[in-house]
């Protein structure tokens, strides 16, 4: 374990020391969801529009995603973990790159930003990819997001495969269930690009 917590830590270093003056703006706005409100909307148009009247299914179960990989990254795992951030560590700290200021709570294993983003991905592509080829792009942007977390010094590369891992489960286990409740209200989920 020890060796995984040095390896985690370097990586982290050469992940967090690979910034600029004009990216710090860049990353820092990324890293929020606000900022993403525009993709967001779009996406929910995509949900709509594929799948008219019953598009209250697929829109519910993003939800669900969402609060369960938030629920299970911030609300169990940061407390019984408590690993404390980077930014938080004593020794490391004060060797950090952070932004505006930017520290975060004082807990950081698992990111709930890879679990959120990767949920979210996992769900729309497996969801929306015979409609639309282009939506796995989606799981660039999760990176981003993703990578936005360690760039601000908030999480160790640790915790973000954790969370992406977190999400990309999560997102699998609600697009099942998402395809069941379309079925009981029979609506013809289409499994291949043939149908």
């Amino acid at each position: 374990m020890d060796y995984i917590s040095n390896v985690d830590t370097e990586l982290f270093f050469i992940l967090n020391g690979l910034h600029t003056p004009w990216l710090d703006p860049v990353m820092f706005y990324m890293s929020m969801t606000v900022f993403w409100i525009p993709l967001f909307i779009f996406l929910i148009y995509l949900i709509i529009k594929s799948f008219g009247k019953t598009s209250w299914i697929p829109l519910i179960c993003i939800a669900v995603c969402i609060v369960c990989t938030d629920q299970i990254t911030s609300g169990i795992m940061k407390p019984a973990f408590a690993r404390l951030r980077p930014t938080h560590e004593p020794l490391l700290k004060e060797r950090i790159h952070t932004v505006n200021g930017y520290r975060g709570g004082r807990f950081g294993f698992a990111s709930s930003h890879a679990a959120n983003t990767f949920g979210v991905a996992t769900f729309l592509f497996l969801l929306l990819r015979n409609r639309y080829r282009w939506i796995s792009l989606l799981f660039i942007w999760a990176l981003v997001m993703s990578y936005t977390r360690i760039y601000l010094g908030v999480h160790y590369p640790g915790d973000i495969l954790v969370g992406t891992a977190i999400g990309i489960l999560c997102g699998w286990l609600v697009f099942s269930l998402t395809k069941y409740l379309l079925k009981k209200n029979k609506v013809q989920v289409r499994l291949n690009a043939d149908q």
